[in-house]
């Protein structure tokens, strides 16, 4: 039973496929054979066009185009529509769904399909309910098998394309859609969770391609006289040809405007969108500092993960590690589609009723894409049974120095790169991953196994969760990376007034 994921993203929605755990991404083309999807609708008096069809309108007639729609879900009107009657934005998006996925469906058939959403429609429970339920509602009328609906950011971190990241680290998800940036903090145990988001208004791909078809149409200006706005047909040729050099990675460009009279010509260079750019990545990069600072789940060091619309902003990786943020992930194209597929093709199943599908925040940790480069392992070895029950450990011992473990809910032993409580030798610095998470919970200290299948590279199954095992005075971590080795002891010692020592 092959599973369709969805990246409802409307800088760019994307599909994939996945049956039997092959993930692929599929080429949607559409009326005009162009693959390209953003979120936009233009009404031309007559009939509505979406997708490419719409945004090639946007600076021609840009009162008959919107673009918002997806954004703000909801059933109030937009701005364009027949006479007398502005279609809301709901049905707007309707007809966008319908034609992206009739197309969708013939590149390839499938009886399941998952929807991964945006995190701002997932912020709060009255805007879940309002724009879940409309999408539940856009489903139902198409008649599709929806079978889950997951935050866009916990999907892409689940495409088996996708480097791994460390478990043991928080992984923070920037994404950027037309209409502003999602940043996404999501933290692993045994399951990949949600814990904090921000929707930064402003920083969205719309906003960005107006400031550089504006910037570059002036740059244009100065070089051949000739400027872009005295027609909206010209202005939307360079527009679509800024926006295929932002997002084409090339070096340098050639901007050609050609008039009944003469041809115009300038060559742009990479350094040049970076420079325009400038301050919209600072922003962006602030914003992210800051919803750092003020969550309560933060903790340092993090996993900065990019989507590919999100690494494609020219000078953002650079600006990134100049702020200290040296862990950078980038995630494919279509990574939240690949992602929604494979969760959907092991985790979904049909639902009698589309009151029944499930919306998650969450996914297995054994979903996850996590990092398997590392050749390191650590295994729990228990001590030999007394019969009599052995106290919870309040101390590790690593190469003779203890540690107190402390109280609070995690413990890491692991590289210094990883801010561990406890660091390993510098001869284990090659596995910059290597980090093995110490859990207190209901009056116990766990070790958290996430190593499986690590050596291998190999997903464990669907279904497993991460091992857990209750770690007793007495017991010895073993942790191994190559030939280099080191064994950690839990020890108990009471301090003298016969209370626990645990600091």
């Amino acid at each position: 039973m092959a599973t369709l994921g969805i990246e409802l993203c409307d800088a760019a929605f994307q599909a994939a496929s996945s049956q039997n755990n092959e993930v692929q991404c599929l080429t949607v083309a559409d009326a005009g054979g162009v693959a390209d999807w953003p979120g936009f609708a233009y009404f031309d008096g007559q009939k509505f066009a979406f997708g490419r069809a719409g945004e090639d309108q946007w600076f021609v007639h840009p009162r008959r185009v919107a673009h918002t729609f997806w954004a703000r879900l909801a059933h109030e009107p937009s701005t364009i529509g027949p006479a007398g009657r502005l279609a809301p934005f709901s049905e707007l998006a309707f007809h966008f769904f319908r034609e992206f996925m009739e197309r969708a469906s013939r590149a390839a058939p499938s009886e399941k399909v998952v929807l991964a959403v945006p995190g701002a429609y997932l912020k709060d429970p009255a805007t879940e309910e309002e724009k879940i339920g409309l999408l539940l509602g856009i489903m139902g009328e198409l008649k599709l098998p929806l079978t889950g609906v997951v935050d866009m950011a916990c999907a892409a971190l689940c495409d088996p394309r996708a480097h791994g990241f460390n478990p043991a680290l928080p992984v923070v998800v920037v994404d950027l859609h037309l209409e502003g940036a999602d940043i996404t903090l999501l933290a692993t145990e045994e399951r990949l969770e949600r814990k904090d988001f921000i929707h930064l208004p402003q920083s969205g791909y719309a906003q960005l391609l107006k400031h550089l078809t504006g910037t570059m149409g002036n740059r244009f200006l100065r070089h051949t006289a000739f400027d872009i706005l005295e027609d909206g047909r010209i202005e939307q040729t360079f527009f679509r040809q800024t926006k295929d050099f932002l997002l084409g990675g090339a070096a340098e460009l050639r901007f050609q405007i050609n008039t009944a009279s003469r041809a115009y010509e300038l060559l742009a260079k990479r350094e040049q969108l970076a420079s325009d750019s400038q301050a919209f990545v600072a922003t962006l990069v602030q914003g992210l500092q800051t919803f750092l600072h003020n969550s309560a789940h933060t903790a340092e060091p993090c996993t900065i993960a990019l989507t590919d619309r999100a690494a494609r902003l020219p000078g953002l990786e650079h600006r990134l590690r100049a702020a200290g943020f040296h862990r950078l992930l980038r995630l494919p194209a279509g990574a939240a589609a690949c992602g929604a597929a494979r969760l959907g093709d092991t985790r979904f199943d049909l639902a009698a009723d589309l009151a029944d599908v499930p919306v998650e925040t969450a996914v297995p940790l054994s979903l996850a894409r996590r990092s398997a480069a590392a050749a390191w392992e650590a295994r729990l070895q228990k001590m030999r049974a007394t019969g009599t029950a052995r106290p919870s450990p309040t101390h590790v011992i690593l190469d003779g120095i203890g540690t107190a473990i402390g109280s609070s809910g995690r413990f890491t032993i692991g590289v210094a790169g990883v801010g561990a409580d406890v660091a390993l030798p510098d001869a284990f610095n090659s596995a910059d991953d290597c980090a093995i998470p110490l859990v207190r919970e209901g009056g116990r200290l766990w070790f958290v196994d996430t190593t499986v299948s690590r050596a291998s590279g190999a997903p464990a199954a669907p279904t497993a969760p991460a091992a857990r095992t209750a770690v007793e005075a007495g017991d010895r971590l073993t942790i191994r990376c190559g030939t280099v080795s080191a064994d950690v002891l839990f020890a108990h010692c009471p301090a003298a007034n016969g209370s626990r020592a645990h600091d």
